[in-house]
């Protein structure tokens, strides 16, 4: 009924950029927050960023002054500016949205991932 699909990532320089985009598609009344979160291997899935519907935004440490969150309700996207990467953001980041589909409940969900690899 819901399906968010994410796309940008790659492999990147120590420095670089990636701009990171899901979008959700469905039943869907309507979305409240939306956020990403990253699994590097060997740990265990953390928050990276949220926004709201109204578009407040929260940012785990490890992000604060080099992501910046964002999305366009009117495409049912949200986005993830990623500059002055790291090595240690290198994770398969996961877009995941709270969304409210006609005639249902409001849940989570989550997207497939994308590989973002920062290395020289």
């Amino acid at each position: 009924q819901v399906q968010l699909v994410e796309s940008g990532g790659g492999l990147v320089q120590p420095g670089g950029s990636l701009r990171l985009s899901c979008a959700a598609s469905g039943n869907i009344f309507s979305i409240n927050t939306m956020g990403w979160y990253r699994q590097a291997p060997g740990k265990e899935r953390e928050f990276v960023a949220s926004i709201s519907s109204k578009g407040s935004t929260n940012y785990a440490d490890s992000g604060k002054g080099r992501f910046t969150i964002s999305r366009d309700n009117a495409k049912n996207t949200v986005y993830l500016e990623m500059n002055r990467l790291k090595p240690e953001d290198t994770a398969v980041y996961y877009c995941k949205a709270n969304i409210l589909i006609y005639e249902g409940p409001n849940r989570a969900y989550w997207g497939q991932g994308t590989q973002v690899t920062v290395s020289s």
